[in-house]
């Protein structure tokens, strides 16, 4: 074993004993590991060809590497992949020797970083995880490596103690947190003593100049660039980026919720701000006031905007910069989380000639996911498609968009009134939020327009009131509107951990949500795995509901309209409400009844 621990034979005999691969597949990739072998390595040689000597990288091409490129499914779970972490875990089960999934979120930094040399961890693709009563705790693809902990040991004087982690993990993590350590260091080292920075809140006196680093000092970009490549391999959506009386927080948002995932310097706050100001184009000497800008970025094969906001706080800028990522925001109906009825009922609405459909709901509830998806989905080289948002959230190509500047006089209002000279045929309209927006935008669909508009309701019934407070007349919402969507986002039970349990339905009860069955219920949560962070949960997915506006929600479209009646037609005539529709998600074992309390509620 310590001599080598991926023999093919072996850890292919391991795999199949514990049912994950099948007799026949291993036998096949025996048969071609030599030829898979080569092309990995041809592969290997021509994406490190350019690396420096120092930045060398100890990584041969194992059998674990070879299964891993084939992305085969596993023989006791077709759904899941036998992926590299599948193949370590089951080694490390095999060798009795702890696995332990690396998950940037929850290391130390400088325990990551200050305990032992990059080049080392390279070589011998090591890296510290832990320090704990004297024990030092290392992460290895190849926990059998004697002369490696004998070395550890030495330099560290400690007890080493060796878990099992996914090879490229570690490669990926000594990349991440050794490149942004360094950059980090090496930016706060040109200004040692300078002391606490107190932003906005108090003046502080001192003889030498605060204005940090250069925004393009080296050291800066390496540090912002690692934060993007992060932000995106994490799937985050927004980035933080905190200053506090001592330090810095970066916290990024992942499936809704925040994570803090760095604790920089204080020093080199203003620094990392200008270095993203400098990109966004916007200006690096204004601090006391509020400002905006984007950035256009490639993430592989893929442009990415990513909108940035500063805003001057007690202890100097804070910034949030909006991940606009055109995977998540174009996307097919069908994967939104629509039921086949209600994806069918707004296909309907979306292939009239003309009318206003109104998505509504709370700021990150996926109206902007919608939309777009929706104006890709209706796009063709024979229609003209105009936008007017406030700011452009994703530039496209094959759309006309207009940009809200209200410090020049260019308001949704304005630019409506002249955009029936553009000969549009679909129109989107970022937010109907005032009176002209709404005159304008059903001015536009009486001339024979699609218009698509957000509204800031609570579900789709109150659209229509919501119309009437702006002071748009009965008759024009009667004439224009032809069906609102009313939806939020509810976290995805994570696959890798997800366990089924009983409950009963006067438990459900008790705990506020009424599911309309009574007796036992079999339904799913996560027990929690390294995949989701310990939450449960991994990804989400849209609750909708989804209100044609039909010749009898017209009729009861009157000045004194009551929204509980017009409410109670609607379902009558099929519309289920968000909590109906989170209900059935729950049944199908996709979300948690804990999920559907979070974001829905009874009327």
């Amino acid at each position: 074993m310590a001599g080598n621990p991926f023999q093919a034979e072996e850890v292919c005999r391991i795999l199949v004993r514990n049912k994950v691969l099948a007799v026949s597949s291993a036998q096949e990739i025996l048969r071609k590991q030599h030829g898979l072998v080569q092309k990995l390595e041809r592969i290997r040689e021509k994406k490190y060809a350019q690396v420096p000597a120092s930045e060398a990288i100890s990584n041969p091409v194992t059998i674990v590497d070879v299964i891993a490129s084939l992305k085969l499914s596993r023989l006791d779970n077709p759904g899941l992949p036998l992926d590299e972490e599948t193949v370590f875990k089951y080694l490390a089960g095999h060798w009795q020797m702890p696995f332990f999934r690396l998950d940037p979120l929850k290391l130390d930094l400088n325990v990551v970083t200050s305990t032992i040399p990059r080049t080392f961890a390279m070589k011998h693709l090591v890296v510290p995880v832990a320090v704990e009563d004297g024990v030092l705790t290392v992460a290895m693809p190849n926990p059998f490596d004697e002369e490696v902990l004998h070395d550890i040991t030495m330099a560290s004087k400690m007890r080493v103690e060796a878990v099992v982690s996914p090879k490229s993990d570690i490669i990926k993590l000594i990349n991440e947190f050794f490149g942004f350590k360094r950059s980090i260091v090496a930016a706060q080292d040109q200004f040692g003593g300078i002391g606490v920075d107190l932003g906005n809140l108090e003046q502080y006196v001192r003889l030498r100049s605060a204005d940090e680093l250069p925004a393009n000092d080296q050291h800066i970009v390496n540090a912002v660039d690692h934060l993007f490549i992060y932000a995106f391999d994490q799937k985050a959506s927004d980035i933080h980026i905190e200053p506090k009386r001592e330090l810095t927080l970066v916290r990024m948002r992942i499936d809704g919720v925040l994570h803090t995932v760095y604790k920089l310097p204080r020093a080199v706050h203003s620094a990392i701000v200008s270095r993203i100001k400098n990109l966004a184009r916007m200006d690096m000497a204004e601090k006391r006031r509020p400002q905006d800008g984007r950035i256009k970025t490639d993430k592989g094969d893929v442009e990415v905007e990513i909108r940035v906001s500063t805003v001057p706080v007690a202890f100097g800028e804070k910034m949030v910069m909006r991940i606009m990522d055109p995977d998540i925001l174009f996307r097919d109906l069908a994967q939104l989380g629509f039921s086949p009825l209600d994806l069918e009922r707004y296909q309907n609405v979306i292939s009239m000639p003309h009318g206003i459909l109104l998505v509504c709901g709370p700021t990150g509830s996926g109206k902007s996911t919608t939309l777009y998806s929706t104006l890709k989905r209706i796009d063709s080289p024979g229609i003209n498609i105009t936008t007017v948002e406030e700011p452009i959230e994703m530039v496209h190509e094959s759309f006309n968009q207009i940009a809200v500047q209200t410090q020049i006089g260019v308001t949704f209002g304005s630019v409506l009134r002249n955009i029936l000279r553009q000969d549009p045929d679909v129109i989107m309209i970022g937010e109907m939020r005032d009176l002209e927006t709404a005159e304008n935008a059903t001015q536009a669909a009486l001339t024979g327009h699609l218009v698509l508009s957000t509204l800031h309701t609570n579900d789709a019934p109150s659209a229509i009131m919501r119309l009437l407070d702006l002071g748009l007349p009965h008759f024009l919402i009667q004439a224009t509107l032809v069906g609102v969507l009313s939806q939020r986002l509810v976290r995805k039970i994570c696959n890798y951990c997800k366990v089924s349990y009983e409950i009963s339905g006067d438990e459900l009860r008790t705990a506020g949500l009424d599911v309309g069955r009574d007796g036992s219920l079999t339904l799913a949560r996560g027990r929690g795995c390294e995949k989701c962070r310990g939450t449960g949960y991994l990804g989400r997915t849209c609750v909708v509901e989804m209100m044609p506006f039909t010749e009898s929600l017209r009729r009861m479209t009157t000045e004194g309209a009551d929204v509980a009646l017009i409410r109670a037609k609607a379902r009558e005539e099929g519309m289920r409400t968000l909590r109906e529709s989170a209900i059935e998600k729950l049944l199908e074992g996709i979300t948690t009844h804990e999920e559907v309390l979070r974001v829905t509620w009874e009327h």
